[in-house]
């Protein structure tokens, strides 16, 4: 229903997912459990990428041959793919400046620290999301990613999703350190967040980066669920920004691994695009050759069903999420903000056993 995963290139298509899946969690654990694994995932190789970024950039401004048709030059050179790798990369700083204390990271008012990069980082995805549906209401439209976007009502919808899905995080101030120094961890940020979060992110990119969501929705969502829901209770907010800048990083420089272009070209069979292209590839290709001639692009059927449900979804679970947590806080007398909302929970308890509660 919502991936073209079943013709005669699943085989590759699903064994990828797993790669990256495993991938993604296995980096995320050699990151999180010592300071030379972060050190190394979040100083050392972005430092030596920013190296590598700049020399491309410097050689394709003088006319260099290797720069002009290098990957990162070629496909991943405008302004909101650095932006949202560095964005994600001081998320990591941060978390682990508070984990480990280092700096102002012992201090008590950096604690929203992590509230207000998630926050920014939701309302970059909702501005994206109104922009589609802006740009082409009920129409194909090409982003300045150079991907076929269908807009709607599902934008909007999972627009106001991602803005609710801001007032359901809670207890801001209450993040800690765990007591084995591994994790930051926000008890308060339950399964209940998590899973709200992960429908409305899933449809964001599902809305908005359809030729990427198999990976970057898909795989790169499940990673840090499976870990915090299984034994890094507490963490999954940090487990999030890791594998989101790991994940960045990778795309930065290997673009072509998921890249699906607007005339449906790809490097690799393993590429997957969801329903929303009726026939698949062959829709982005027919896309393509009608946009190149000039034609109407109201002839390209698109079929937006998969779209409206998950939005539709993230709105209504993260209107219930907000309702109970208003309805938590008057009866309790307490700011939601301020304070534990979900301190009955299995989760949170396990979760605040393993903080280093000053």
């Amino acid at each position: 229903m919502f991936f073209h995963v079943y013709g005669e290139h699943a085989l590759a298509q699903w064994a990828m997912l797993l790669v990256v899946l495993i991938g993604l969690i296995l980096l995320n654990e050699f990151a999180r459990r010592t300071k030379t694994g972060g050190r190394i995932m979040f100083f050392v190789i972005p430092a030596i990428l920013t190296v590598y970024f700049l020399a491309v950039a410097i050689g394709a401004a003088t006319g260099a041959e290797w720069a002009l048709k290098n990957q990162t030059y070629l496909y991943m050179n405008g302004w909101f793919h650095y932006a949202k790798l560095y964005a994600a990369l001081t998320g990591c700083i941060g978390f682990m400046m508070i984990k480990y204390k280092w700096g102002i990271g012992a201090k008590h008012w950096f604690k929203p620290f992590p509230f207000v990069i998630v926050a920014i980082n939701i309302l970059i995805a909702v501005a994206s999301d109104f922009e589609s549906a802006i740009n082409g209401w009920n129409s194909w439209w090409l982003s300045s990613e150079g991907v076929w976007l269908y807009g709607g009502w599902h934008n909007v919808m999972n627009g106001v999703a991602g803005i609710l899905n801001i007032f359901c995080m809670t207890a801001w101030w209450n993040v800690y350190a765990s007591k084995d120094k591994k994790d930051m961890i926000w008890a308060d940020m339950t399964w209940v967040y998590i899973v709200i979060y992960d429908i409305w992110n899933f449809a964001y990119t599902y809305n908005c980066l359809p030729t990427h969501s198999w990976y970057c929705g898909v795989a790169l969502l499940l990673a840090p669920t499976i870990a915090a829901l299984l034994w890094n209770r507490g963490g999954w907010i940090q487990n999030r920004a890791n594998t989101l800048a790991i994940w960045c990083m990778f795309a930065q420089v290997f673009p072509l691994f998921q890249e699906v272009f607007k005339d449906g070209f790809h490097k690799f069979n393993w590429v997957v695009v969801p329903t929303q292209y009726p026939d698949g590839l062959a829709t982005v290709e027919a896309l393509g050759k009608v946009a190149e001639r000039g034609g109407d692009l109201s002839t390209i059927a698109a079929n937006p069903t998969a779209m409206t449900v998950i939005s539709a979804l993230a709105l209504i679970t993260n209107i219930i999420a907000l309702g109970y947590i208003i309805y938590v806080s008057k009866k309790r007398h307490i700011n939601p903000y301020k304070e534990d909302v979900f301190i009955n929970q299995k989760y949170y308890k396990d979760s605040m056993a393993r903080a280093d509660v000053d």
